[in-house]
């Protein structure tokens, strides 16, 4: 059983998260989420802890920073779009038991006020950022990580956020390295 309440956006998610892990949720009914819903949140992260796990798309993004200015000290899970994507659709409902049972084994407790241990030289440097592969190398970064795929300046904030350290971030920039760049070409 996981201590913490996983946050889903529906009722789906929160059928796939059962399948997983022995774990009590809160669905958001997507990204309409309520002053009602943010109490349950709130309540929850204040008894138990909270762990938010929202679809990898620009809706589960919008829902992640809502619930975070909401409800401080969240911890976060991310699925790869790629674990999280059948058939076109982008949702938690679609990853395997594995996947879910991966991205909440790498959670990261969001602290507000951060300073970040890497800069953006360290970004352009890793080719991150001004890169003709820059998302594509994000990406396998973020999944690295486990701080999910964003744009350069919310990597950056992710970064400070979830105070990736500079080993963690050579690392996984080593690997990306070792696996062909991140390249989409």
């Amino acid at each position: 059983m996981i201590k913490e309440v996983i946050v889903v956006e529906g009722r789906d998610d929160t059928v796939a998260v059962k399948r997983a892990v022995d774990a009590d949720t809160i669905e958001t009914g997507g990204s309409a989420i309520n002053a009602r819903i943010l109490q349950r949140i709130a309540l929850a992260q204040e008894r138990r802890g909270v762990i938010v796990l929202t679809d990898p798309d620009h809706a589960g993004e919008r829902i992640r920073k809502i619930i975070s200015a909401k409800v401080p000290g969240c911890k976060h899970a991310f699925i790869p779009e790629a674990d999280a994507t059948r058939k076109g659709d982008i949702g938690v409902e679609n990853a395997t038991p594995e996947a879910i049972r991966r991205a909440l084994e790498r959670v990261h407790t969001s602290y507000e006020g951060a300073e970040s241990q890497i800069d953006m030289e360290d970004l352009m440097e890793a080719g991150l950022l001004v890169h003709p592969d820059a998302a594509a190398r994000r990406m396998a970064m973020g999944n690295l990580l486990g701080i999910g795929y964003c744009n350069g300046k919310q990597f950056y904030k992710r970064l400070a956020i979830f105070q990736i350290s500079r080993e963690e971030f050579a690392d996984a920039l080593a690997r990306i390295e070792d696996e062909g760049g991140g390249r989409t070409t």
